[in-house]
C-alpha cells in the first residue's frame, strides 16, 4: 500500500478584489493557512489554478514565481521571521536585497510608517513582540506590493497588542490601497475586514460581507 492521500482543500473557487481586506476564518486545521499559501504562490496545488494580476501564478518557472512574490506580494507571519543577526532596518531591506535593489531610504520610511523610526538599529532580541511584528509589516510593505498576505499576524501577541497590530495593518493597507488577505481564528478581528470567508474541512462554506 502507498501513502495515504490527504486532501486539505476541496473544490474552492474564490475571487479577491483589488484593495479589498478579506479574512479567512475557521477552526484550527480547517485549511486556512494552506489556502493562503496556495494563493500566495508558496504551495502548489495538485489541481486547479491561481490567477494573479492576469497571470497563471504556477505556470511560470520557479524563478518567475519568486520574482512575483518578491515584487508584488508582501508577507506577515505569526512568528515574525526576522533574522536575529540583522537590525530592524536591515531586516526591512531584505526584499530589496533579494531583488537586487537595496533602498535604505525606503526601508527607513517603511519603519517610520509603523512607528519604529527610533528603533532602526535595534536587533530583534531588543524589540518587544509587538515591535517585531511592526518590523515584519514594514518589510511586507517596503516593495510597494499589490497584495499583503498575513497568516495569524496576532497569534503570538496579547489581545491589546494584537488589536493594535491589526489596526495598524488595516490602516496602512487601506491608506495605500493594498489588497489584504488575513488568516485568523479570532472572530473579533475578522469583522474588521471588508469580507469574511469561512472555511471548514477544506471547503469554503460561506462568504460574508461586513
Amino acid at each position: 500500500m502507498g501513502p495515504r492521500r490527504i486532501e486539505v482543500l476541496r473544490g474552492i473557487s474564490m475571487e479577491v478584489r483589488r484593495s479589498e481586506a478579506v479574512f479567512l476564518v475557521g477552526a484550527s486545521g480547517a485549511g486556512k493557512t494552506t489556502l493562503l499559501y496556495t494563493l500566495a504562490g508558496l504551495e502548489r496545488p495538485e489541481d486547479g489554478t491561481v490567477d494573479f494580476e492576469g497571470q497563471r501564478l504556477y505556470s511560470g518557472s520557479s524563478r518567475a514565481q519568486a520574482s512575483i512574490r518578491n515584487t508584488q506580494m508582501g508577507f506577515v507571519f505569526q512568528s515574525y521571521f526576522l533574522l536575529p543577526e540583522l537590525t530592524a532596518l536591515e531586516n526591512v531591506m531584505l526584499p530589496g536585497m533579494i531583488g537586487g535593489s537595496t533602498k535604505e531610504s525606503a526601508a527607513e520610511e517603511s519603519l517610520r510608517a509603523v512607528g519604529l523610526g527610533e528603533r532602526l538599529q535595534h536587533l530583534p532580541a531588543e524589540l518587544s513582540g509587538g515591535e517585531q511584528q511592526r518590523v515584519a509589516i514594514a518589510r511586507a510593505l517596503v516593495n510597494d506590493p499589490a497584495i499583503v498576505f498575513a497568516d495569524e499576524p496576532t497569534g503570538n501577541l496579547d489581545s491589546k497588542t494584537g488589536d493594535a497590530i491589526m489596526d495598524l495593518l488595516l490602516s496602512l493597507a487601506r491608506e495605500r490601497k493594498k489588497t489584504l488577505l488575513v488568516v485568523t481564528h479570532d472572530p473579533r478581528l475578522a469583522i474588521l475586514g471588508d469580507r469574511q470567508l469561512h472555511i471548514a474541512d477544506g471547503k469554503l462554506e460561506q462568504s460574508q460581507s461586513v
